[in-house]
């Protein structure tokens, strides 16, 4: 039975899960879950992951959630000892802190600043700006310490995905981040040693500047968390 994951086509995990799948080349079966008409709020989502969040992994009624845990385990089942996710403790421990750094910090104050806004009732801030060119400055230093041509290390790895998305959202909303050369050159290599893997990110880049463009109605949307913007007649 093929693997099935549950994801939108413009978000960053989601995106990430796919390349990594890709990559592998492990087979699955994409299942657009559609947020603006809420489908990720049903009683149905949430027997298979009560966060209500996307992406979900079904593997044979193994239900798995968060995105980073899925990168690790479609490595450990179906692609142990890949180069993605290295095996020697050190190695994989400088993966899994980039994950972790993406998930807590990285994707977290950007897409605050880049993504939420789009969707909610959020504004753009100076203390938001800031937030952003923290995280930057923190990737920034991480790589010149490193001098790694990539995120954790001097190849790709499952680490590279979200921070690549991630920062996608940057270049959607057309935020120059050049300044931060490591990062510049990291991303645009990506792009160009991957156009396979980078057009998984192109395409969803395209999807947020039309959002960005033409912002979507979600007033129907009774969400619990982000404030839901009121749309003028």
């Amino acid at each position: 039975m093929v693997l099935k994951l549950y994801a939108v086509s413009d978000g960053p995990p989601s995106l990430s899960v796919r390349q990594a799948l890709v990559a592998l080349e492990v087979p699955f079966e994409l299942i657009n879950v559609d947020f603006g008409a809420g489908e990720h709020m049903t009683s149905d989502y949430a027997l298979m992951n009560p966060q209500k969040e996307i992406p979900v992994l079904d593997d044979e009624g193994f239900y798995l959630s968060e995105s980073n845990a899925i990168l690790q385990y479609i490595c450990d089942k179906y692609r142990p000892g890949s180069p993605l996710y290295p095996q020697d403790p050190k190695s994989r421990a400088i993966v899994n802190h980039r994950l972790c750094f993406n998930l807590s910090s990285y994707y977290a104050n950007i897409s605050a600043y880049t993504m939420a806004p789009i969707f909610f009732d959020y504004e753009r801030t100076p203390l938001g700006l800031k937030k952003v060119h923290i995280s930057l400055d923190v990737l920034e230093t991480y790589l010149t310490r490193t001098n790694t041509s990539y995120a954790a290390a001097n190849h790709l790895t499952i680490a590279d995905f979200p921070l690549i998305n991630s920062t996608m959202t940057l270049e959607a909303i057309d935020f120059d981040f050049s300044k931060y050369t490591k990062i510049h050159k990291w991303y645009n290599d990506f792009k160009v040693k991957y156009p396979d893997l980078w057009k998984i990110s192109e395409s969803a880049m395209k999807e947020i500047q039309h959002f960005a463009a033409n912002p979507p109605d979600l007033t129907h949307l009774n969400h619990p968390i982000h404030p839901i913007r009121k749309i003028k007649n």
